[in-house]
């Protein structure tokens, strides 16, 4: 067994690990109606949300669940599509990562909001188990907005699991 790597466990700020990605939207990520696919979208959420949670916990992540997806307009060829993600709440090894996603016309400017999710990511350790994560620095109002709305969801979460799990319980009794 390899020794226990030395990590710092002191707490960060949101905008220490706050990431801003721009991608161009192309032919190849366009689906039948000549919109951007859904999951084009949704890969690029994902790898903005891995890489802010990387850098809040300086380790490997794992995707753990997506809480949350809004397609709120779609996303168009040509444009550029930025993904904006930071963390939101952080757990003993978990964080939820907030993404919002902005669709730029870049010829006039113009910009729109096209959509939002929600991801918990893991921290793991160089055998791929879960290990702590730093405490989250709340640095403004906004920081503080999120951080509460995660915590709600986060709640929310942890009680649908109780519902499920005591519905499976309950159903393995009434059918032995």
């Amino acid at each position: 067994m390899s020794a226990p790597e030395k990590r710092s466990l002191e707490p960060k700020t949101v905008s220490a690990s706050h990431v801003v990605m721009p991608q161009r939207m192309l032919p190849s990520d366009a689906n039948p109606a000549g919109n951007v696919h859904g999951g084009v979208i949704l890969k690029y959420i994902d790898t903005a949300g891995g890489i802010c949670a990387i850098r809040h916990a300086r380790s490997a992540v794992v995707t753990a669940s997506i809480d949350r997806m809004d397609f709120l307009k779609p996303a168009y060829i040509g444009e550029v599509v930025t993904f904006f993600a930071s963390v939101n709440l952080v757990g003993a090894t978990s964080m939820e990562v907030g993404v919002r996603v902005e669709c730029e016309n870049p010829i006039t400017g113009e910009t729109r909001h096209a959509g939002s999710a929600y991801l918990t990511y893991v921290a793991l350790d160089s055998e791929r188990r879960p290990q702590a994560v730093p405490p989250l620095v709340l640095e403004n109002e906004a920081d503080r907005r999120r951080n509460r709305e995660a915590a709600a969801r986060r709640e929310a979460r942890l009680q649908e699991r109780r519902s499920e799990r005591d519905s499976q319980l309950q159903h393995q009794s009434e059918n032995p």
